[in-house]
């Protein structure tokens, strides 16, 4: 019995233990002896440690084009219908055709294309650090006028600025700077 259990408290001791004190092997109560043959260490192994999963993608979803937000990715180009009112958002990891990356109030009767173009321009430069000429992207954007002229707002309409590939192929990833 007293042989088991100093078998067992070699076997749990660390391979630095085990190198420092040699009287752990098959029978601890011997003393060590020299021999003519070469020893070796056994070899180390290592276990590669895999990187954490990477997070689930989000499912496409639909969304009401009004709705929005800034860093949503469309998996159709923005719509040029009126009467379309929903949109399918897909996580920008996927390939997508656009990607929201400003909402500006406008006052009601700005709600025009000179200030939606400037507006979207300046906003592009600031999502992603480059100018609208010196970007792979062409801007768009939809203006929702919910205009109540019963309310006291003097910015009722919001442009919804889309950024897209400017050779018409579709993006993979944020275009955020």
């Amino acid at each position: 019995m007293r042989k088991r259990r100093g078998q067992a408290a070699c076997g749990a001791a660390s391979l630095t233990a085990m190198m420092l004190f040699p009287g752990c092997g098959a029978d601890a109560g011997t003393a060590a002896t020299t021999s003519s043959t070469p020893t070796t260490t056994p070899a180390l192994t290592t276990t590669a440690v895999a990187p954490p999963p990477a997070p689930p993608t989000q499912a496409p979803r639909m969304q009401k084009w009004i709705d929005l937000q800034v860093g949503d990715c469309l998996a159709d180009p923005p719509p040029t219908d009126p009467g379309v009112v929903t949109v399918t958002v897909v996580d920008c990891a996927n390939a997508h055709q656009a990607e929201v990356y400003l909402r500006a109030a406008v006052p009601v009767n700005a709600a025009i294309a000179d200030v939606g173009n400037q507006q979207c321009q300046t906003g592009l430069s600031q999502y992603t650090g480059r100018s609208v000429s010196a970007s792979p992207f062409t801007i768009t954007y939809l203006i929702d006028s919910d205009q109540d002229r019963t309310s006291n707002n003097p910015y009722p309409s919001t442009v919804i600025c889309l950024l897209q590939g400017a050779n018409g192929q579709p993006l993979t990833g944020s275009a955020r700077g």
